[in-house]
């Protein structure tokens, strides 16, 4: 019995999805199983076939990654202990780690004040506030100015207020000067990424997750520092990249010869992502990491590369 009880939790940790129902003198236990993503170095994954987590529309957000996040975390010898994000915005890797079980804990950081209120009202009890607050909304013109354009009395209204104007703001772009949609996604106007019913349902699954979830709103310098003697701690690193950071977010600057100065001094494993630059190779050269170019497309769709950063890239099978 024991061993058929280890081999079901086995199955569980496996899965996405499950659901136990029963029949007639049985109980039958389904799972869903995360189907394998196929990629190359060379073709873009099709983020439509990665699942969507987070509540926010992101610029420079990382969907596109999650299936080389699943290799990296699955090719370790055994599940580690904890997976560290220090600078996680959108979150959609320490999302995806929780929910498919790839570490089993997740601690991410994120500074700016709006973002940060969202992962503290999401994990710490007002997440259906939130999602209520979201489903009744009506979104006009005039409702969206009237939340915006006034300061958040509170953490919760905070919380509201980042969420809508991430999703009405053109591309996602939080930053002071950031416009409204105007025409949007086939003539939708504002709506045209309001999606009250999934950003509702989004929060719910995050919120019950939260037991393996842990937000800190503090420095990703100091997360780093924290955890940089655990062994069984994995790091995912995506840091304000060096072009386009100061257009797209609000805490935008970083020292990058620190990052990677720090990033050498970690006992764990960990893998970087930036943007595809002569001065990034040469930093990742300096500090004796090896990097590999890979495709994705930006949000007008464009093909891009961008770097992977690690010490060890041998489990990247690509062509």
């Amino acid at each position: 019995m024991a061993g058929q009880l280890l081999q079901i939790a086995r199955r569980l940790d496996a899965c996405r999805k499950f659901r136990v129902r029963e029949e007639p003198g049985a109980v039958v236990l389904e799972l869903e199983q995360v189907k394998g993503v196929r990629y190359t170095a060379n073709k873009p994954v099709n983020v439509s076939s990665v699942p969507q987590r987070s509540p926010f529309r992101y610029p420079g957000g990382k969907t596109w990654l999650v299936p080389y996040i699943r290799d990296w975390l699955r090719a370790k010898s055994k599940r580690p202990t904890r997976l560290i994000e220090p600078f996680a915005g959108g979150a959609i890797v320490s999302l995806t780690t929780a929910f498919e079980r790839l570490a089993k804990h997740v601690v991410f950081a994120e500074l700016d004040e709006g973002v940060a209120s969202v992962w503290r009202v999401v994990l710490n009890g007002q997440a259906e506030w939130l999602a209520r607050q979201i489903l009744n909304f009506d979104l006009t013109y005039e409702h969206v100015r009237t939340v915006l354009d006034h300061p958040a009395g509170n953490l919760r209204e905070k919380a509201f207020q980042t969420i809508l104007r991430n999703r009405v703001q053109r591309g996602g772009i939080m930053a002071a000067g950031a416009g409204l949609v105007k025409a949007g996604e086939k003539g939708r106007g504002l709506k045209s990424r309001w999606y009250p019913e999934t950003l509702a349902r989004r929060i719910r699954e995050i919120n019950r997750l939260k037991d393996r979830l842990t937000f800190v709103d503090s420095d990703g310098f100091a997360l780093i520092e924290e955890h940089k003697a655990d062994e069984d701690t994995v790091f995912y690193i995506d840091p304000p990249y060096t072009l386009a950071a100061r257009r797209l977010y609000t805490k935008w600057q970083i020292d990058h010869t620190r990052l990677f100065a720090a990033m050498r001094g970690v006992k764990g494993d960990f893998l970087m992502s930036y943007d595809n630059t002569v001065e990034v190779v040469e930093l990742a050269r300096k500090y004796g990491f090896e990097t590999r170019a890979i495709a994705m497309k930006n949000t007008h769709h464009a093909k891009m590369t961008e770097l992977l950063i690690g010490q060890d890239l041998s489990w990247l099978h690509v062509d």
